[in-house]
């Protein structure tokens, strides 16, 4: 079978494999022997499973291919078998066909188009888990087992345009204090109306720095709570932010200025999903030109949160039908995939040589 065929009939068995976030084993199983076939050496951490092309010289830069075979569960609106694989009238539909099984299963026969090929990179393949909860078992738990990467090319439906900067996440629970007094009474200090004065500038806020991909950075306050009864001054109201992050902050950054502007107390529930961004001058920018690929910041996550060197996703498929009802892929857009891909990393393999040479 050819590349295409391969692609098409794994994107098949996985998506009649349930594989949500945590439970992704048997789908794992199914990418260790689709490599195992193929006499490439495997290497697995929980779910995660990974290859070295044929040759891995420490002298030379290396290229991650990373896409991710978990699944959200199929909301209630399918209208055919989420597990079942069905070809009707060019598309492939099925859960996880779009997000992202058609990025991950397109990036695997490339990399299986360039496994013995001698390449002026090293180049792994990297089939990780836990994506779509951003899970600590997922791609973070590997990053310590690979080698480093001047690139990462993280594969989700983009329709084939090439997202060079994506929005980090950060959720704040932000902790107002008052003084509990009778409500009948002149008494106490209510939390609730000192939270409303920082809600109001939550509702105004800007912050002062734009991203040329991104645009603004992002608060919203988004649940709220206080009091325990009608007759007593509430002394606690808490309040939870969402506050999407452009390239042109990091999470640290944002929160000062948060910090600096709000009375609450603000403490973040995490500060792993960083943005991201391409550093200006990077070669898979110009890779990107001359390919002729469309550029753009993506709003949504993906596994380019969690990894520390310069990225950039793009994929088959659209991201419009990510956790959609009746998921599908056509077909057609599994075989530009792969072309894709094959075209980018050769591009990437001529100019590599270009510079070496100079």
């Amino acid at each position: 079978m050819d590349l295409y065929e391969d692609a098409v009939q794994l994107l098949t068995q996985l998506i009649e494999i349930p594989s949500y976030s945590k439970e992704e084993s048997s789908t794992a199983e199914v990418i260790e022997e689709f490599f195992d076939s193929r006499a490439i050496d495997v290497h697995k951490s929980g779910n995660n499973i990974w290859a070295f092309a044929a040759t891995f010289d420490k002298n030379k830069p290396t290229i991650w291919l990373n896409s991710h075979h978990d699944t959200v569960k199929p909301n209630a609106g399918y209208t055919k078998d989420p597990f079942l694989a069905i070809i009707e009238d060019g598309k492939l539909y099925g859960l996880g066909s779009n997000d992202a099984g058609g990025s991950l299963v397109s990036l695997m026969a490339a990399f299986t188009h360039f496994y013995g090929k001698s390449l002026p990179f090293n180049l792994i393949m990297i089939a990780s888990a836990e994506e779509e909860i951003s899970g600590k078992n997922g791609i973070a738990s590997v990053i310590d087992q690979l080698p480093s990467c001047e690139l990462a090319i993280v594969g989700e439906p983009t329709m084939m345009d090439m997202a060079v900067a994506e929005k980090g996440l950060m959720v704040i629970d932000a902790i107002v204090h008052g003084k509990a007094g009778h409500a009948a009474r002149e008494e106490g200090v209510n939390a609730i109306y000192l939270a409303l004065d920082d809600l109001g500038k939550i509702r105004d806020f800007e912050f002062q720095k734009k991203s040329l991909f991104l645009g603004k950075t992002k608060v919203s306050a988004t649940v709220i709570h206080s009091g325990q009864q009608h007759n007593v001054v509430p002394d606690l109201c808490e309040f939870v932010l969402d506050v999407r992050v452009t390239d042109a902050y990091t999470l640290e950054e944002a929160l000062e200025e948060l910090r600096g502007t709000l009375r609450a107390e603000l403490v973040p529930r995490s500060m792993r999903l960083q943005s991201s961004h391409v550093p200006e001058g990077h070669l898979i920018l110009k890779v990107g030109g001359q390919l002729g690929l469309n550029t753009y910041g993506s709003p949504t996550l993906s596994d380019q949160a969690l990894i520390p060197y310069p990225s950039v996703k793009i994929g088959p498929g659209d991201s419009a039908r990510s956790h959609s009802a009746d998921e599908y892929i056509y077909l057609n857009e599994i075989q530009k995939g792969i072309e894709g891909y094959i075209k980018i990393l050769e591009a990437y393999a001529d100019m590599l040589n270009q510079t070496n040479l100079k």
